[in-house]
This record gives C-alpha cells, structure tokens and sequence, in this order.
C-alpha cells in the first residue's frame, strides 16, 4: 500500500539552506515527495537530455505527471497536433515508468468532447492519461458531466480534480492569495476517481491550518481509495508554495494515522549548511 504526495515544482528557494546544482535539486526534492507535477513542460517540450537527468535523479518508482503542451491545448485546442505531441512524447520517453501519467489540462472554454476522445484514442496504449477540464458545464450540466465521464471511462483515462474551494472561502490575506486567486479556477470540488489511479491537485490559502482543516475531505476520500486497492497521487500547492513541500508530508502522515500499514515516505536529504563539526 503505497501514496504518492507531490508538489507543482522540485525547487523553491525556501527549500535550498544551501545552493544546490541543478542536477541535485531534483534528487534532493524526491527524498522528501515521491511524486511533482510537471508544469514547465506547459510553456515547452524539454530537451530528451534534460528528461534524462530528471530520470537519473530519481527512482524507477517515483511519479512524473506530466503536463501536456499549451500548443496542444489552449493554441491549436486539441486540433492538428500531430507533430506536437510526437514531439512531446519522444521527448519524455527517457522517464519510462517514471512517467505516470500525461496531463492534459484543457482551458476553461474547452468543451469539445469529440476532440478530446480522439486525443485520447490516438495514444500509444502504454501511455495513461489523466484530464483536467475547467468548463463550467463539466461541473454543472448533468448531462455534460455524463458524457464526459463516458469518454474518460471509454479510454481509461482518469479526471483531475483542482480543489480551490478552500482558496476561495474567504476575501484574500496577502498579495500572494490575491495573485494565486486571479489564475486559479473556482470549482465545486470533485471526490470521484473513476481509475486505479485518482490523482488529486488541492489549493489551500497562506493559513496552514486553514490548508490543513480544508483538506479533510481529501484525507477521507485517500483512505477509501487505498482501502479500495486504488493508487492516489496527491499534490498539495499555497499560493508561494514555500511551504508545499513539507504540507505534503504533513498530508502523507495524516493519511497514516488512519492507516498503519501505510508504507512510510523516506527521511528527507539534508540540505543544511555543512560544518567542519
């Protein structure tokens, strides 16, 4: 039985007490989390060199879910995206396993269903695919969500949920939560999964335990899905994310309390300054 808790990027400057290179902050990161949302590959696909020293600093077992390029789904809206997503996937094919799911994270005016199946049917079968929608329809619309469950169920691919519920409770406190609510979307949250793997994206505000009392839901719903023999991942983000790393933990462990046999995440890396003594 294993959870996979993660954050939006594998560096901040509030995890670094010292400089590290590029090529340990990632490793330094996988020692805390065993799972990161990639959100760079949105603005562009990576270099194949840079993916495989994201591959050589983590293990077989640690979780990529990879966002799709804006290209592909806010530019040319899933249409003629051949050479794009051929691209893309060669692109991250280093990562093999580590890849545990590909992101498409589709604009909040997106709503065409065909479009969307026919992305979905054309991936190599070996690829898992996991949808996040913002169209208010897919929310409110009976019908609409109803349909869009069939073609997600239809392909095997899973629905992201991005809970910002508890972001927006209450008027913003800092810059941070003012700028963090202008981007972010503000949905009713969703608790289903309809795979094996749920994976779960949950805002909170600057407050820790108003971030900590808002993602009680989740922690109920994370242990029915193990109980279930499911394998969740969950990514918990702030409005600075400074201090997304340990929350994650913090969620990890909470998920523990209610089950025991919960296999333990690793003791972090140091990364505090080293001494002579």
């Amino acid at each position: 039985m294993r959870l996979y808790v993660g954050c939006a990027m594998w560096t901040h400057p509030e995890w670094q007490e010292r400089p590290l290179p590029p090529a340990k902050r990632l490793r330094t990161y996988s020692s805390w989390c065993n799972a990161v949302e990639g959100n760079t590959t949105f603005y562009a696909t990576p270099q194949r060199r840079t993916v495989e020293s994201w591959a050589r600093q983590t293990d077989p077992d640690f979780r990529f879910v990879m966002k799709l390029p804006r290209t592909v789904t806010h530019e040319r809206r899933l249409a003629g995206i051949d050479n794009e997503m051929n691209a893309f996937l060669d692109a991250v094919e280093p990562l093999g396993r580590r890849l545990h799911a590909l992101w498409i994270q589709l604009p909040g005016s997106f709503a065409d269903l065909t479009a969307l199946a026919n992305l979905l049917e054309a991936l190599p079968p070996h690829y898992r695919a996991a949808v996040e929608v913002r169209h208010p329809a897919f929310f409110e619309n009976p019908r609409a969500i109803a349909q869009l469950e069939a073609v997600l169920e239809n392909a095997g691919a899973e629905w992201i949920p991005f809970d910002t519920t508890v972001l927006f409770s209450a008027p913003a406190a800092s810059a941070a939560e003012h700028e963090a609510r202008s981007k972010k979307p503000r949905l009713p949250r969703r608790l289903r999964a309809l795979t094996e793997y749920p994976i779960v994206r949950y805002h909170g505000p600057d407050d820790t335990g108003r971030t900590v009392a808002g993602w009680a839901p989740w922690v109920e719903q994370t242990v029915e899905w193990l109980r279930e023999g499911r394998s969740p991942t969950v990514f918990i983000h702030t409005p600075d994310n400074a201090a997304a790393r340990t929350l994650a933990r913090r969620f990890h462990a909470e998920v523990r309390t209610r089950l025991p046999e919960l296999e333990p995440l690793p003791d972090p890396v140091p990364t505090d300054p080293m001494t002579l003594f």
